[in-house]
């Protein structure tokens, strides 16, 4: 059995730099790298699941915590997709080999960033999957803020929720759904490089089966798998769920 090494590293610089912490299983090529969701980390059950499935492969596997979240030092409440992309990016350049990216609804959309900036770089990825990928997800927290959380975010720069996870309430600021607006995908043609599939609940509240529907209507070079689950909700992390998540990576290696 291959070995994990924990290591820290600081992204950013002066008063925005923060401690990002990783587990990185050794092993060969392709690697494996996870992406959360927002407010998960890297202990959950999709990136144990894909680490097991690097154990029993040989392969390296990559998984860290945004910043404000779980190992990872800085504030949750200065958390952007700017933010939390650029420590995907660093953690990224210390993999070896070409990647498989995983990510999960939030990390799901910083997934296709990353993409993205990958192929600009001329390095792109070996491949994507997507579970219920929440591409764009600030457009859609802004559309389904109530009177009472626009004038919380107006007058304190952010409102909660409560999660229907029964996790406590989630915060969301001013800053991330602002900053979400710079990083939007479904206004034209999304290039990945590589291929892509998707893993999407039909159950799902957060991230409904159209909004992954939609998705696929602009991933127009690169070949897409689109996986629908319809008993599945939005955390895909039952038993045959995560055999789907491993029977997908399969497919890619």
């Amino acid at each position: 059995m291959s070995s994990i090494h924990s290591s820290l590293i600081t992204v950013g610089t002066g008063d925005q730099a923060r401690q990002i912490a990783i587990e990185q299983r050794h092993g060969g090529a392709p690697g494996l790298f996870w992406l959360n969701g927002f407010r998960s980390v890297m202990s959950g059950l999709k990136a144990m699941s894909l680490d097991a499935l690097g154990s029993e492969r040989g392969l390296e596997v990559t998984r860290f915590d945004y910043s404000g979240h779980g190992q990872s030092g800085g504030d949750f409440d200065k958390g952007t997709i700017s933010r939390w992309l650029e420590e995907a990016e660093a953690v990224l350049a210390k993999t070896m080999g070409p990647q498989i990216v995983c990510g999960s609804s939030m990390g799901g959309w910083i997934a296709l960033l990353l993409a993205r900036r990958q192929l600009a770089k001329g390095m792109p990825l070996k491949g994507l999957v997507l579970l219920a990928p929440a591409t764009d997800a600030t457009v859609r927290i802004a559309a389904r803020m109530s009177a009472a959380q626009k004038r919380d975010l107006e007058t304190l720069g952010y409102y909660e929720r409560e999660s229907a996870y029964g996790d406590g309430p989630y915060r969301y600021t001013r800053a991330l759904i602002e900053d979400g607006g710079h990083h939007l995908l479904l206004n034209g043609v999304i290039e990945t490089g590589c291929p892509v599939h998707i893993l999407q609940g039909g159950q799902d509240p957060d991230v409904p089966p159209e909004h992954a529907q939609k998705l696929l209507a602009h991933i127009l070079h690169d070949p897409v798998t689109f996986t629908l689950i319809p008993d599945g909700d939005h955390r895909l992390s039952r038993d045959e769920d995560l055999a789907r998540l491993k029977a997908a990576v399969l497919g890619m290696i």
